[in-house]
């Protein structure tokens, strides 16, 4: 056999992981198939480049062979499924040490080959007994069918340890963002600390400053302190976003949330932001979620209903909320700009803003999101019908 395809061999039987450590299921198949077949003796064969390994007995005690011993091995040369009534008598096993007496006195021996679903052969279900025996069809097709549950299992085993493979990289990762997150928390923490300071001292003194030129009539003084100030508020706004955005998703505290009754008061929060604004709030469930992160989620969404209005018109804004398959769908709807298909992801990241002359960091929706996949849910834009946008989140139930 081609070396290449020996080196093929031993590459799908390691991914097996068979010869280490055999799943406890392939002993029932070996019991089964010297029942269906009505012989003492049976074994799962697994056959490398070099031997062979019975990873599955019934009738006597496994052990491994030459692979040039094995008359299975040469059996898997001849292809498909070999049937010998009596091997003493059959010149292509005779001179076997399993048939002649030097391993064993094989007389009656049938294999059915082991092929792995990218058609390699790694071995073999195989009956035998010590007296001369046939088998009828029923039985042949039987330990055909055996053999293909041999193989599902042995799948089975692989594809389950890459599973839990896979699941304790996840782990790790997740892990591993939990401490990123926190360290970025913290980091943001000290640098929010360390920006305020000083920038506080320089609001202080344009505060100053804006006063005295006030009372010393001096208007372009005035003008020029007063946009310094305006920029000083800007960057406290992006500080405390910045900060928010490091901070949310990290450790959520579930409890039960009536998001009517935060919507209620977030409304009263942002009295002055819809002020002349139409404002509707249809039936809204209760949730699992962090109250106070849900809760900003939906202000700042409704907030941006309000910011985005058309130009001499009051907001019109619908809050309401409807099951969607295992969870809640929470919409906030208005009647303003819209939003163009091709930024309706763009949003979501942090620092873009769509209209530089609008009030904010770009940081707001960015933060929004990360809520929402730490709760498990999701967030997203969709143009409403007769004009505005539709800003909703999806929560799964607890």
């Amino acid at each position: 056999m081609a070396g290449d395809m020996l080196q093929r061999i031993d590459d799908v039987i390691e991914a097996y992981e068979v010869i280490d450590e055999p799943p406890k299921e392939l002993q029932a198949i070996v019991e089964m198939a010297a029942f269906v077949a009505r012989v003492p003796l049976a074994t799962v064969n697994v056959i490398t480049s070099t031997e062979q390994h019975q990873v599955a007995t019934i009738g006597f005690p496994s052990s491994i062979c030459r692979r040039e011993d094995s008359m299975c091995a040469l059996s898997l040369t001849l292809g498909g499924q070999v049937v010998v009534p009596d091997a003493s008598s059959d010149p292509r096993f005779s001179a076997n040490p399993f048939v002649d007496g030097r391993l064993g006195e094989v007389r009656f021996y049938a294999a059915q080959p082991l092929i792995s679903p990218d058609d390699v052969a790694v071995g073999t279900l195989c009956v035998f007994d010590t007296e001369p025996r046939e088998l009828d069809e029923t039985q042949k097709l039987a330990l055909s069918a055996l053999a293909g549950r041999i193989v599902d299992i042995l799948e089975l085993s692989r594809r389950t340890r890459a599973l839990d493979d896979s699941l304790r990289r996840m782990a790790d990762l997740r892990d591993e963002l939990v401490r990123s997150n926190e360290h970025l928390a913290a980091f943001a923490g000290q640098v929010s600390h360390d920006l305020r300071n000083p920038l506080s001292t320089v609001a202080m003194s344009l505060y100053l400053l804006q006063e005295e030129f006030v009372d010393e009539d001096r208007p372009a003084d005035l003008v020029a302190v007063e946009r310094a100030l305006r920029g000083t508020k800007r960057m406290q706004a992006l500080i405390e976003d910045l900060l928010a955005f490091a901070r949310v998703g990290g450790t959520l505290r579930r409890t039960q949330v009536d998001l009517r009754a935060e919507v209620d008061a977030m409304l009263a929060d942002l009295a002055r932001v819809l002020a002349g604004a139409h404002v509707e709030v249809g039936e809204l469930p209760t949730v699992s979620g962090d109250r106070t992160q849900l809760r900003a989620v939906l202000q700042n969404l409704v907030a941006n209903a309000a910011k985005f209005r058309l130009d001499g018109r009051p907001a019109e804004i619908t809050i309401s909320a409807r099951r969607d398959g295992e969870g809640w769908r929470v919409e906030v709807s208005d009647r303003g700009r819209g939003i163009a298909e091709a930024d309706v992801e763009r949003v979501f990241e942090p620092l873009v803003r769509l209209d530089e002359a609008a009030d904010g960091s770009g940081i707001g929706l960015a933060t929004c999101r990360r809520v929402m996949q730490a709760h498990g849910g999701r967030i997203g834009l969709d143009p409403r019908e007769g004009g505005g946008t539709t800003a909703w989140v999806w929560l799964p139930d607890a």
